[in-house]
């Protein structure tokens, strides 16, 4: 299996911790999140990933030199020129991707107990292009799902802007993205077919993307509520991850 760890990020919710170290190396119970990410992953028996760096990139390409990239294969797609959001990174990433298997997709300062080769099963069974991590959870955004499970829409509830990817028939049920989810083969030709990528700009959310291939494509919420997930990107949850990780996840 293989997998992409998005990492490049500034990590200004961390700042000061994250003005001389990337937030990928920032440590929980002395312990880096990129590690404790990747050792998961690997426990799951996942072969491949792919890092993607851009503050300080540097310091994660020694990290992974010094620990032998953990015994599997790990490639860097280097984004030091420009910070590309998610959805840039991963088409900056396709060439390292490539198109023949499904590929887990996760933030690099989520922790969680999500039994990844369940997704996986559960991706590959809904033949589903998307699969999304989803809890049910208070939060200011939201992706809405239909009575089938089905991507259909998005919201803020802060400000209340609200987008309809398609017709919504029944009742609408909000769900919490937890940063991770799966690309099905084929989806970067699904995108392109679809006209869903913003050719004007190198750097935009997969969100709008997802948003824009849910009108005409089959995305599933994969529903883990109950499940362990804190956001590690603020200083109020590093003391809880050190706690949750004082026993193994």
């Amino acid at each position: 299996m293989q997998a992409m760890i998005l990492a490049a990020g500034i990590g200004s919710r961390l700042k000061p911790l994250t003005d001389n170290k990337p937030k990928a190396l920032i440590e929980v119970n002395g312990i880096p999140m990129l590690e404790i990410l990747i050792k998961r992953l690997i426990r799951f028996g996942f072969t491949k990933i792919i890092i993607n760096v851009h503050h300080l990139a540097n310091q994660i390409i020694d990290f992974l030199k010094v620990n032998d990239n953990f015994g599997i294969e790990i490639l860097i797609s280097d984004e030091s020129n420009q910070l590309l959001d998610t959805g840039g990174a991963i088409f900056h990433a396709r060439q390292l991707i490539g198109n023949d298997l499904p590929m887990l997709i996760h933030n690099v300062d989520v922790l969680t107990e999500i039994d990844y080769q369940e997704f996986y099963s559960f991706h590959i069974k809904s033949n589903a292009l998307v699969s999304l991590a989803v809890q049910k959870r208070s939060t200011n955004r939201y992706f809405l799902f239909d009575k089938n499970n089905i991507l259909c829409g998005w919201k803020n509830d802060k400000t209340g802007e609200t987008k309809q990817s398609r017709k919504i028939t029944g009742q609408v049920v909000p769900m919490a993205f937890s940063g991770i989810h799966i690309i099905g083969p084929g989806f970067f030709e699904k995108v392109l077919a679809n006209n869903c990528l913003p050719f004007d700009d190198v750097c935009f959310s997969i969100i709008d993307v997802y948003l824009c291939l849910a009108a005409r494509n089959k995305i599933n919420a994969f529903d883990h509520t109950g499940t362990l997930f804190l956001d590690m990107g603020k200083h109020e949850n590093l003391q809880k991850a050190a706690r949750i990780l004082k026993n193994s996840i």
